[in-house]
């Protein structure tokens, strides 16, 4: 499974952004995709996950803000982020799960910052 983010940059507070990975290869079994994030000197932490039936989970920080959807048909998931804050400024990590594995992507930037 290769996973490829796009739609990460620099934005001011209380912009938004949305952030898309697609899926490519062995993905027909592929259940969880969702996004964790880094910022710098921290460790990686959940933002949000949807299953492939649709159910979801953010973390409270985002809750309100950040809405997490997919597209099965294209093997994608995405991440609209509304009212962003400069604490969200991390890289962000798409995540697949697929048979007890777990794939990650590049990861992408995102800055908040005026």
């Amino acid at each position: 499974v290769q996973l490829v983010e796009s739609g990460g940059g620099l934005v001011q507070p209380g912009g938004s952004l949305r952030l898309s990975c697609a899926a490519s290869g062995s993905i027909s079994l592929i259940d969880t995709m969702g996004w964790y994030r880094q910022a710098p000197g921290k460790q990686r932490e959940l933002v949000a996950i949807i299953t492939r039936a649709g159910l979801t989970n953010y973390r409270d920080s985002v809750k309100g803000r950040f809405t997490i959807s997919r597209d099965n048909s294209k093997n994608s998931v995405y991440l609209q982020m509304l009212s962003l804050k400069p604490e969200d400024t991390a890289v962000y990590y798409c995540l697949a799960d697929e048979l007890g594995s777990r794939y990650w992507g590049q990861g992408t930037q995102v800055t908040v910052s005026s």
